[in-house]
């Protein structure tokens, strides 16, 4: 059985057997909920019985040694886990880094305008190398360029773990009893001594930044400053952190980059957005972060696109503790307790009772007759009930404020040459875009807009 099917596929499954549907697996039993109100009584109201992850040897033992946060199994270490990251990533922590991410936004626009051809590579910067997840859990306060030995380890780290994230790309996911059987995993088991050592020599660079007195405020600094309060071994602080950079870093740039895309392809909606802009931020300064209830427009442009080409549209497993009682048309159904649960964001951000005409880009279902974000539309992007990412604030943030300046900057269109083929995208857990051709023609003459992204940069307002 083919669990990660195309999602053009499993929406024709929940099109045609309803909302939530199941399969077996042998003994194993996997739930699809593929409906938004579904989604909302089955992941989220009853999240609390939803919180465990399905058991992965392969991915979260063998490779994460049992500290892969995303993978992790319910209990006191994912507990002690979610603390420390929403104590530094709620909304209260996340809008005090809204300078640094302005700053780094406003690199962006400079690097787009000197090479926009590498748009993708500019966005990775932003969100991976100079990123404000970056500074936040390791205190690093100058720009990292992205052949940083750290960051090019990194790099070759999120595809392997993505990959055996994968149900079923190992089989000692199937078959426990691999993992006793002498030579099995010997690639699994080498990443993870790598990825460890990575890990573990960023922990022991903060820790010498604090012997020297020169380590700024960051997650690691609290972790190894106060032990006793967290909870955490040294392995599980060095995993904590490398997980929020990897899984923060990875997600953000794919979704900055979709929205992008939907740009280039969407002239008519990119030039409501703009439209808004002018309207209301004037071309003589850029948009801020007070400038963001006042955009309803561009906010709406955003969660269309993540609807559209959602980050991860299978969604991560979910294990059922007990049985989840789902009550439809009078009817009661069970997922038992152990099954599998998906919430699936292809099919949930395509059902035709919340989203009409799924398959059209339309930003202004998201906005009420008064043109103001509707209170009853909700995003499933950042996961489901208790499993929800804690660094949702910061993630919000960094999409909001790239995507206002590129696109008070820059008038977005597809090149003539190379089309966009916007199903052109990896699989796995996280579809990545594959590369993709935009020009960016900018909005103003090049000399005013680079004074004016040039004059924030040297503002020293970090």
């Amino acid at each position: 059985m083919r669990l990660l099917s195309p999602p053009a596929l499993v929406t024709e499954w929940i099109s045609t057997y309803g909302p939530v549907i199941s399969m077996n697996n042998g003994k194993d039993v996997l739930v699809i909920v593929g409906r938004h109100q579904e989604a909302l009584d089955i992941m989220e109201k009853q999240g609390a019985f939803l919180a465990d992850r399905p058991p992965s040897i392969a991915g979260a033992e063998i490779l994460g040694r049992g500290m892969r946060f995303v993978q992790m199994r319910v209990g006191d270490r994912l507990r002690n886990f979610r603390k420390t990251a929403h104590a530094h990533l709620q909304l209260r922590a996340a809008q005090t880094y809204e300078p640094m991410q302005t700053f780094h936004a406003h690199n962006a626009v400079l690097d787009i305008l000197d090479n926009p051809n590498l748009h993708q590579r500019h966005v990775k910067r932003y969100v991976f190398a100079a990123s404000v997840i970056f500074r936040v859990v390791y205190g690093k306060t100058t720009p990292t360029a992205l052949d940083d030995p750290y960051l090019l380890q990194l790099q070759r780290m999120i595809p392997r773990i993505q990959s055996a994230m994968i149900p079923g790309a190992y089989l000692v996911d199937k078959y426990p009893i691999l993992k006793y059987v002498p030579g099995y995993g010997r690639d699994l088991k080498a990443w993870s001594k790598e990825e460890y050592s990575m890990l573990y020599g960023k922990l022991n660079w903060v820790r010498s930044e604090i012997a020297n007195n020169t380590a700024p405020h960051s997650i690691s600094k609290d972790l190894l400053t106060r032990p006793e309060e967290h909870r955490l071994s040294e392995g599980e602080m060095a995993y904590l952190s490398g997980s929020l950079i990897g899984a923060g870093s990875d997600t953000a740039s794919f979704a900055i980059s979709t929205i992008i895309m939907a740009a280039a392809r969407f002239p008519l909606a990119q030039a409501k957005v703009q439209e808004e802009l002018d309207a209301v931020i004037g071309r003589e300064t850029p948009p801020t972060f007070a400038d963001r209830r006042l955009l309803p427009q561009l906010q709406a442009f955003i969660s269309e696109a993540l609807r559209w080409r959602p980050v991860n549209p299978l969604g991560f497993p979910h294990r059922a503790t007990k049985d989840v009682i789902w009550v439809s048309c009078c009817k009661n159904y069970c997922i038992p307790a152990g099954a599998t649960v998906f919430g699936n964001h292809w099919s949930i951000g395509r059902d035709p009772t919340v989203y009409p005409d799924p398959e059209a880009f339309k930003p202004q279902r998201w906005l009420d007759k008064e043109g103001q974000l509707r209170e009853d539309m909700k995003l499933f992007t950042f996961g489901f009930g208790r499993r929800t990412c804690p660094g949702t604030h910061v993630a919000n943030r960094s999409m909001f404020i790239s995507i206002a300046l590129i696109l008070w900057s820059f008038k977005l269109s597809e090149d003539p040459a190379a089309p966009i083929d916007d199903r052109a995208f990896s699989k796995g857990v996280v579809s990545h875009q594959l590369p993709f051709s935009v020009c960016f023609d900018p909005r103003m003459e090049a000399p005013k807009l680079r004074k004016i992204m040039e004059g924030y940069a040297e503002s020293g307002d970090l």
